[in-house]
């Protein structure tokens, strides 16, 4: 271990230059469970105070902290775990963050040199263990080379589909001596459309009939929201946000029609697999975004742009393929758009908004026989949040009710992993409010289930101050999985019953405050007393089974199948 005094023999140390490169670059959250294996790092981390550590209780809320701060500023933030057991934590916010193209680090820690390939404890080869769910993952062989290769880690997190990059830490190589001299950044590359598709796209969405722009995170991540709402205004073409993008675009503008999204109303699928032209920006057009790859039809012309050019044409044939930033192709079409919106087209976009809001106006009373509608409880929420507000979502069927009735207004006000991860929301909910600096409300919405995976990171927001409130819709059942075992085996339950803690006295065991409710009449105050308690909060929704999914009831899924 290192010894008092020894920097001035042996000049920077390796674990202390790797941190400077990261906080030069403007790293500033560090989350992890600390690990005997990289305590150099750690200590290289009290010295390097501009990047804030939080311990986790668990490396996987440490991983999802990491991809919400991500989101939240477009900068990698770090996440530890030690050797094959912490990484094996890391691997769910690894892979979410893969999967939502979040710019990620995760340092872990390594066997010490000697003991290399001898199975030593928890050795694993962690640079192909995590290399599946990386862009790069690399085992630095020396303090000499660390870092050069945590700066080479940032710029590929950050460069091109911005995503997750792993570097393994042999626990030696952090006290040896690094060069002096760190390495400088190097400017991101510029990717900008050619004017000839430029003009051709335009004159495409001009002549449509029934055109349409799915806006995705790239649009969120190239801070473009404002110049798409004025892209869409002046060629008069509808948008809709891609799966778990839904605050790309304001939900309430009238060009707006909704979320490609579980939950979203009818006439949202209907009027995307209706569109004849499709402008797909900032979006890989997943499985779930496109329905089961149904979305765009047969027939319809598709214009993708995205900054990643192995994801263009990959789902669907593409006429106009751009790799490009999302800011610079949403300019560029600006530029050659002229003033005019295009003609013919006024009365059918104000038919399609219609008919998405009345499919997307929650009820004005409770539409279910027991316990609490759901639906009422998104309606208050809206009616009592301010467009400020962060609302981070675990996976869930709970969150139909907010894809079919919530309005975002706001980019950066959501936060849900398109992986469909579950535990997402508390960690996620943490890492907001550290990057929000408490200056905003974040609520964390989960069901019973998802919510007990990391309910334990309150005891993060606790040891911070943080004002993270959640939301728990309490039905006793792991419901999605409910749902699809009555589809494909009914009658036959299996592994989804779950029984839960008193959520009141878990929100007190974190010096918190809780809520339960049971009746409709009950909802309005309920949300108020959480939203206004200082700190940490949680309001319990109690929901019948009946209430499997939004717009379902499990007795009805059961009678369709027998």
């Amino acid at each position: 271990m290192r010894r008092q005094g020894d920097e001035a023999m042996m000049g920077m140390r390796a674990g202390l230059a790797a941190t400077q490169v990261l906080r030069d670059r403007g790293v500033r959250f560090a989350f992890g469970v600390p690990g005997e294996s990289f305590l150099g790092l750690l200590d290289a981390l009290h010295e390097t105070p501009e990047i804030r550590l939080v311990s986790t209780r668990h490396e996987g809320g440490a991983a999802f902290m990491a991809d919400a701060v991500g989101k939240l500023t477009g900068l990698p933030a770090i996440c530890m775990g030690t050797r094959g057991v912490g990484s094996a934590n890391l691997a769910i916010g690894i892979h979410t963050a893969q999967q939502d193209s979040t710019p990620l680090i995760a340092l872990v820690g390594q066997v010490e040199t000697p003991y290399r390939y001898t199975e030593a404890l928890q050795e694993v080869e962690l640079d192909s263990f995590l290399g599946a769910i990386t862009k790069w993952s690399v085992e630095a062989p020396n303090g000499e080379r660390l870092p050069s290769i945590v700066s080479e880690a940032f710029r590929r997190s950050v460069s091109g589909r911005p995503g997750p990059v792993a570097v393994a830490l042999r626990g030696d190589i952090l006290d040896e001596a690094a060069p002096a001299d760190l390495p400088p950044a190097t400017a991101t590359p510029a990717a900008t459309p050619r004017a000839s598709d430029v003009e051709a796209i335009v004159a495409t969405l001009a002549a449509a009939q029934r055109p349409l722009i799915i806006a995705g995170g790239g649009v969120l991540r190239a801070r473009a929201t404002g110049a798409l709402v004025e892209l869409a205004e002046r060629l008069a073409v509808p948008v809709m946000s891609a799966f778990r993008r839904h605050d790309v675009f304001p939900n309430d503008h009238p060009l707006y029609l909704g979320p490609l999204s579980f939950g979203a109303p009818p006439s949202v699928v209907e009027r995307a697999r209706a569109a004849d032209v499709v402008l797909a920006i900032g979006t890989r057009l997943s499985e779930l975004t496109t329905f089961a790859y149904t979305i765009p039809s047969p027939g319809a012309t598709l214009i993708h742009a995205d900054v990643a050019p192995e994801v263009l044409g990959r789902s669907f044939p593409a006429r106009y393929a751009v790799a490009a930033d999302a800011a610079e192709t949403i300019a560029a079409l600006l530029g050659a758009a002229g003033t005019a919106p295009a003609p013919g087209r006024e009365a059918a976009n104000a038919e399609d908004r219609a008919a998405y809001e009345a499919g997307s106006s929650p009820p004005t009373s409770g539409t279910v026989a027991d316990l609490v509608d759901p639906a009422l409880v998104v309606a208050e929420l809206r009616r009592q949040l301010p467009d400020d507000a962060i609302l981070t979502s675990d996976a869930g069927n709970f969150w139909g009710w907010f894809a079919r009735y919530y309005r975002f207004q706001r980019p950066g006000t959501f936060l849900g992993p398109t992986s469909g991860a579950m535990g997402y929301a508390v960690p996620a909910a943490v890492g907001a409010a550290l990057v929000r600096g408490n200056e905003v409300p974040v609520v964390a919405l989960a069901g019973d289930g998802g919510f007990l995976m990391t309910g334990n990171e309150l005891a993060v927001a606790a040891q911070h101050g943080l004002n993270v409130k959640g939301v728990v819709f309490n039905n006793a059942l792991y419901g999605t999985i409910r749902l699809h075992q009555e589809r494909a085996y009914p009658g036959r339950v299996a592994g989804t019953e779950l029984q839960s803690p008193d959520f009141v006295r878990y929100a007190e065991a974190f010096g918190g405050h809780g809520v339960r409710i049971e009746r409709n009449e009950d909802i309005a105050a309920g949300v108020r007393e959480v939203l206004a308690h200082p700190g940490i909060a949680v309001l319990e929704v109690v929901v019948s089974r009946e209430s499997i999914a939004v717009g379902q009831s499990l007795s009805t899924v059961v009678a369709r199948t027998r």
